[in-house]
C-alpha cells in the first residue's frame, strides 16, 4: 500500500500545469456544495420511505436531478471525503481511516501534495470559501485542547494554510460534534486561536455561507465556489434545537422499527439504540434542510441562483441499530447509500434517476460540468459522469458497478473491498493477505439485505469475484494479488 501511495504521489509533481483563467469571467458558474454528515439516502421527505421532513431539499429535487442511487464507496468520515476532493480511491490518496491520532503514526492524512478539484478552481479564477467539518488533517502533539482530543484518542486538528487546497476564507473545523457548541478557526487564525459559538452549527454555517454569497454577487465580477459542511445529522443526534425535536414527537418508533425488518428487537442494545435516537436523527435532518433552505434563497435574492450549480450530498448514511450497528464503515445500504440532489437552472433537466453516482465521483464530474474537463488531474480515478448529467432524459449503463472500501491502516494486507452492482452488493474480508469470509446480497429479493447468499451461490461469486479483480487491478490496489487463484 505504501508503494501504491508513493506512486501516485510522485504523478502530482509531473502533472499537465493547469490553465489559469481570467478573474471576472461570470460566464463560468458558481459552485454551491452543500454536504451533511451521516444523512442516509432514504431520508428525504421526497424519497416517500422515512417519516422525515425535508421541505427545502424536496423543492430542490424538484428543481434538479434526485439520484435515487447514490452511494459513499467508504461510508466513513476522513476516507469519503478525500475521495470526494480528489477522486482518488484510498489506497492510491493515503487517507485509509479516520484522521485521528491512532492513524497518524500511518500518515493517514489528505497529501497537502494532491491535486483537489478546489485547487483546479482556485487556479482557474474562483473566489473560494469552505464552512463546517473538514476532518482531513492528522492531529499531532501537543494536541488541540478541545473535549474530544483529551481522551485515549485525539480527532481534531487545525488545517495549517498549506494544507488547504485552494480555498481562500475558511471558517472550519477538523471534527467536533457538540452541534449546541460549535468551535471554528477563521481563515487567520492560529492553531490555538480558536473559538465557540453558542449557536447551532448549521445555522451558524448558513448564516456564514449567506454572508459570503451576498458579499461574492454584490461586489465581484469573479465566479466563486462555496462548501457548506454541517455536521448534523452526526451522532450527537440529542444535539438540536427543541424545536425541530417538536416536530417528531408523535413518531410511533415501535411502529416505525417494525416496518424495519433489519432492526434488532426492543430490548437488544442495537434495537433500543435506534428506538432511543431516531426521532433526533430526524430532528437533525429537518433542522440541515431549513438551513440548507436559508442558503438556497439567498442564492435567489442575489440573482445568482440561475448560474449556479449546486450539489447537495453526504459523505455516508448510518445504520442506527440496523443489522446490529450502530455506525456505519459497513456495506449495508443504510451505510453506504447517500442523498443526491444536483441543480443547475436550465442546464440540468430536472428528473430522478437511478445512475449510482458515488460521492467520489464528484470530483471530476463537478470540473466537467464547469467547463474544466481538460483540467481533471490525471491522478482522478472516479467515474466522470457530466455527459449523464446532462441528458434531457438520463440512461443508466446496465453494467456500472461502484467499489466498497474499508481499510485497517495499521495493516495494509487486512480489511475489505466489494463492488456493488445494480442488483447485488459483493465484499470479501482479507486478514494478512488471506480471504477470510464473503458476503452477497441479492437486494433486488432481498433489499434488506437478511440473507447472505455467498455459500448458495458459488457460480455468482466466481462471477463478480473477477469484476472486483478487474477493478483492483485497474486501480492499482495491492488487494488485487490477494484475490487471484
Amino acid at each position: 500500500m505504501k508503494t501504491t501511495h508513493l506512486l501516485y504521489t510522485s504523478a502530482f509533481l509531473t502533472m499537465t500545469p493547469l490553465t489559469v483563467f481570467p478573474q471576472g469571467n461570470q460566464s463560468r458558474p458558481n459552485l454551491v456544495f452543500i454536504m451533511a454528515d451521516q444523512f442516509r439516502g432514504d431520508a428525504l421527505g421526497c424519497m416517500q420511505k422515512e417519516p422525515v421532513q425535508t421541505p427545502n431539499l424536496d423543492k430542490l429535487a424538484e428543481e434538479g436531478i434526485l439520484f435515487t442511487e447514490a452511494i459513499s464507496s467508504y461510508p466513513v468520515s476522513s476516507p469519503a471525503r478525500a475521495m470526494l476532493m480528489t477522486g482518488m480511491y484510498p489506497t492510491a490518496n493515503g487517507v485509509t481511516g479516520n484522521c485521528n491520532s491512532d492513524n497518524t503514526p500511518y500518515r493517514v492524512e489528505l497529501s497537502a501534495e494532491a491535486i483537489c478539484w478546489s485547487d483546479v478552481l482556485k487556479q482557474a479564477g474562483y473566489s473560494t470559501a469552505y464552512i463546517g467539518k473538514w476532518h482531513l488533517d492528522a492531529p499531532h502533539p501537543p494536541y488541540i485542547d478541545t473535549y474530544n482530543n483529551r481522551g485515549k484518542v485525539a480527532w481534531n486538528e487545525w488545517c495549517s494554510p498549506e494544507r488547504r487546497h485552494g480555498f481562500d476564507q475558511r471558517i472550519a473545523y477538523g471534527t467536533y460534534d457538540n452541534h449546541l457548541k460549535p468551535m471554528y478557526w477563521d481563515t487567520e487564525a492560529a492553531r490555538e486561536d480558536f473559538y465557540y459559538v453558542d449557536q447551532w452549527g448549521p445555522s451558524y454555517e448558513a448564516d456564514r455561507a449567506i454572508e459570503f454569497i451576498r458579499k461574492e454577487s454584490s461586489q465581484s465580477d469573479q465566479p466563486f465556489a462555496l462548501v457548506v459542511s454541517m455536521n448534523p445529522p452526526h451522532t450527537g443526534y440529542e444535539l438540536v434545537p427543541d424545536s425541530f425535536k417538536q416536530r417528531y414527537a408523535h413518531i410511533d418508533v415501535e411502529a416505525l422499527a417494525s416496518q424495519k425488518p433489519y432492526i434488532p428487537a426492543k430490548g437488544t442494545p442495537e434495537g433500543d439504540y435506534f428506538r432511543t435516537h431516531i426521532r433526533n436523527y430526524y430532528a437533525c435532518i429537518t433542522g440541515v434542510d431549513e438551513n440548507v433552505g436559508r442558503i438556497i434563497r439567498t442564492l435567489k435574492e442575489c440573482g445568482v441562483f440561475d448560474n449556479t450549480l449546486i450539489i447537495f450530498s453526504s459523505d455516508h448514511g448510518i445504520c442506527m441499530g440496523g443489522h446490529g450497528i450502530e455506525g456505519k464503515n459497513v456495506f449495508y445500504e443504510e451505510s453506504m447509500r447517500i442523498p443526491m440532489i444536483c441543480c443547475w437552472k436550465n442546464k440540468l433537466h430536472p428528473q430522478q434517476t437511478d445512475l449510482p453516482v458515488a460521492f467520489a465521483d464528484l470530483c471530476p464530474t463537478m470540473l466537467s460540468l464547469m467547463g474544466m474537463k481538460d483540467q481533471i488531474p490525471s491522478t482522478v480515478q472516479s467515474y466522470d459522469w457530466s455527459q449523464h448529467f446532462l441528458q434531457e432524459k438520463i440512461h443508466t449503463p446496465q453494467e456500472t458497478i461502484q467499489p466498497y472500501y474499508y481499510c485497517v491502516p495499521s495493516d495494509p494486507t487486512s480489511g475489505k473491498r466489494g463492488i456493488r452492482t445494480s442488483r447485488y452488493t459483493y465484499v470479501v474480508a482479507f486478514e494478512k493477505g488471506k480471504k477470510t469470509q464473503t458476503w452477497l446480497y441479492d437486494r433486488k429479493n432481498d433489499p434488506d439485505q437478511l440473507h447472505n447468499l455467498a455459500s448458495r451461490k458459488p457460480s455468482l461469486c466466481d462471477s463478480l469475484n473477477q469484476k472486483l479483480l478487474l477493478w483492483l487491478e485497474q486501480t492499482h490496489d495491492p488487494f488485487s494479488s490477494y484475490l487471484k487463484p
